[in-house]
């Protein structure tokens, strides 16, 4: 499995962007599919993550109202939606693919190259 991000760049404080990240061999049909993020000098922390069958989604409390997690299974591409960004939302951005759903990084099997997201206020 192989998971390629893309989408990030320079906003400004309460702006949008949005995160894809495209898998191989059917991807999200398999797995749970999850973002992270991750800032300099700070540990992984949970994003976002929807089921792969139901769709059922979940967020981080940090980010919940503002983000928006969603895929197109016939394109193997998840997304994240992210609308009134902060200068707190500035990190780099993993999408990740899992047996199951999971607010924890180690219970994801496979990660993408991440992307930067900056946030200038």
């Amino acid at each position: 499995v192989q998971l390629q991000a893309s989408g990030g760049g320079l906003v400004q404080a309460g702006g949008s962007l949005r995160l894809s990240c495209t898998g191989t061999d059917r991807t999200l049909s398999i797995y749970t599919m999850g973002w992270f993020r991750q800032a300099p000098g700070k540990e992984r922390e949970f994003v976002a993550a929807i089921t792969r069958t139901t769709g059922t989604t979940f967020y981080a409390d940090s980010v919940k109202g503002r983000f928006t997690i969603s895929k197109d299974d016939r394109q193997n591409t998840v997304f994240l939606q992210m609308n009134s960004l902060k200068p707190e939302d500035t990190s780099v951005y993993h999408c990740a693919a899992g047996p199951r759903s999971s607010l924890y990084s180690p219970d994801y099997s496979y990660w993408g190259q991440g992307t930067l997201v900056t946030v200038s206020s």
